[in-house]
């Protein structure tokens, strides 16, 4: 009876259990991407492909051969081809890029789980597309200095019609739902995602756009690849700042760290605090900051905002890296100074206002300014006006992008260009023309630092700590007031002067006296300077005199 039992217990496995097990594993219903069961049958590798031929729609062939329909495909899209030349293997390029639409279709659909084989092959013919030596940067294949990134439009890929498919197949991989990340991280490991972080040196920024949405999705899939991804980008932080100074992908890279920063837990780490006093604030250091400032400076104010006890560590950053002689960074600073502080509580304000506030007073002081260029705009002036590049790029200094295009052309071209080709005799229109502009075209470094006190939060800030702010920024402000060039800033300074009177006159009126004293000796000290020179030139002449011989 025993042995009935046991014989009846054993059932025979059907002939449909084994032709089921296919690329979408145990059955077309099933949604998961997992690892196959011991008893589904393992896709084995076709036989290499010499040539490329098109091969069948998956709808097209039974459940059962599939699988190794997939593996094919993925043979085809390995292969790889010269785009230099738009006509060659053109019948092959298209025979690929099909099988790639074809094989985004199928993950992007979702209706079946695909095997793990066939998941490692997949991933292995995407780092076959998509990982390769980048071009070197344009400025190096033309011998010329390296370009603004902002205004220099960078290599456009010409495979970039395949690289495109691929891509978007890795991405629709990640985001799916039926991905199981325990079988995937087994094929997007470590390499992987350093040889991706890679790619964001590529010049062409459709690509960069399409890395930095993997990366990003990556990060949010694959919670235990997140130390290692922070840990890489850091490098090639550090890389960038101490090193290159050269890389295409620094903005997008801190458009990912925007996002993570801003899901950080409080209390914040340690680890986080010093990314941002090791690779964020140095990042302010390198001349292109420009080409990616709007970013960082998000990933900057996250920081305050989250632990407003960091305010103090970043503007003291903000400090040390300050520039001296470049306006345009100048004014960059001015307004990612702007936004931290008013994100800054008043115990932190009070640590650093000492040297923020001697920082401001030589911004206020400053006589430099910055023109937004328009190149597309001076060409077609320049071809308009037929006047010499050396005299057009004299002018260009008076006038910004939006006084260019209103004024200008409207008046410049009536006097300035009959001046240039000597059928203007008098002068004083045209120079009284380039005044005009003068006053109204230029961003000054001066005034940026003055639109400070059009903030509420700031002036509150201010008056907490007028006692010791207004004798560091007195004597800034009254040498706009008597000296500078601009005559906006002698309105806006005067504006700053009338606030601080009415915070504490007593105050004001001390800082003057202390003023008026400072420059009486410096006067004093000036004239007995003068004196001893004086002193000095009479006895060497009187000595002179006694020391000539009479022939």
């Amino acid at each position: 009876m025993f042995k009935k039992i046991i014989k009846g217990g054993q059932r025979k496995h059907s002939k449909s259990d084994s032709t089921d097990a296919s690329l979408y594993g145990s059955g077309p219903n099933s949604n998961a991407v997992a690892a196959p069961s011991r008893n589904s049958d393992v896709p084995m590798a076709p036989p290499p492909m010499a040539t490329v031929e098109p091969l069948p729609l998956f709808r097209d062939v039974p459940v059962s051969d599939r699988q190794n329909l997939f593996m094919r495909k993925l043979q085809i899209c390995c292969f790889q081809f010269d785009f230099s030349d738009t006509l060659k293997s053109a019948r092959e390029k298209e025979i690929k890029r099909q099988t790639l639409l074809e094989l985004v279709d199928l993950i992007q659909s979702g209706s079946g789980k695909i095997m793990e084989r066939c998941q490692e092959e997949m991933i292995k013919m995407i780092g076959v597309n998509i990982f390769r030596c980048l071009p070197p940067p344009s400025h190096e294949n033309t011998g010329q200095e390296a370009t603004d990134p902002e205004e220099d439009e960078g290599y456009l890929e010409p495979s970039w019609p395949h690289l495109q498919i691929v891509y978007e197949l890795l991405l629709r991989y990640v985001v799916s739902s039926d991905t199981d990340t325990k079988v995937a991280k087994r094929f997007i490991d470590h390499s992987f995602v350093l040889k991706l972080l890679d790619l964001f040196d590529s010049e062409d920024h459709r690509e960069r756009e399409f890395l930095k949405t993997i990366l990003h999705r990556i990060y949010g899939k694959f919670m235990v690849h997140r130390p290692f991804i922070r840990k890489a980008i850091n490098n090639i932080f550090y890389r960038f700042i101490y090193e290159t100074e050269r890389h295409s992908g620094i903005g997008e890279l801190l458009e990912i760290l925007g996002s993570i920063i801003n899901g950080f837990a409080l209390p914040m780490k340690e680890e986080h605090k010093l990314f941002l006093v090791r690779a964020l604030i140095p990042l302010h250091k390198p001349k292109p900051v420009g080409a990616y400032h709007q970013q960082l400076s998000y990933c900057i104010i996250q920081f305050v905002e989250k632990d407003y006890k960091l305010a103090d560590t970043v503007i003291r950053g903000l400090l040390k890296y300050w520039p001296l002689t470049n306006c345009q960074k100048e004014l960059l600073f001015l307004g990612e100074l702007e936004e931290v502080l008013e994100a800054t509580q008043s115990a932190e304000f009070q640590r650093c206002v000492v040297p923020l506030f001697r920082q401001i007073a030589r911004c206020l002081n400053s006589p430099h300014f910055q023109n937004w260029v328009n190149n597309d705009f001076d060409a077609q002036l320049l071809s308009a006006c037929d006047i010499s590049p050396l005299t057009f790029h004299w002018l260009l200094p008076f006038c910004s992008s939006s006084d260019r295009k209103v004024l200008v052309l409207a008046e410049f071209h009536t006097q300035w260009i009959t001046f240039c080709k000597g059928g203007y005799n008098g002068t004083f229109g045209v120079l009284g023309y380039l005044l005009f502009i003068s006053k109204v075209s230029t961003v000054l470094v001066a005034e940026r630092a003055l639109f400070l006190w059009n903030n509420e939060h700031i002036v509150s800030l201010i008056a907490q700590n007028r006692q010791v702010i207004l004798p560091i920024i007195f004597e800034a402000l009254e040498k706009n007031i008597r000296s500078h060039w601009n005559q906006a800033i002698h309105g806006l300074t005067a504006n700053v002067k009338k606030m601080f009177m009415e915070m504490d006159a007593e105050l004001f009126d001390d800082c003057h006296r202390q003023f008026e004293e400072k420059e009486a000796r410096a006067q004093e000290v000036e004239e007995q300077r003068e004196m001893t020179w004086k002193k000095l030139v009479d006895a060497a002449a009187h000595r002179g005199e006694d020391n000539m011989v009479t022939v």
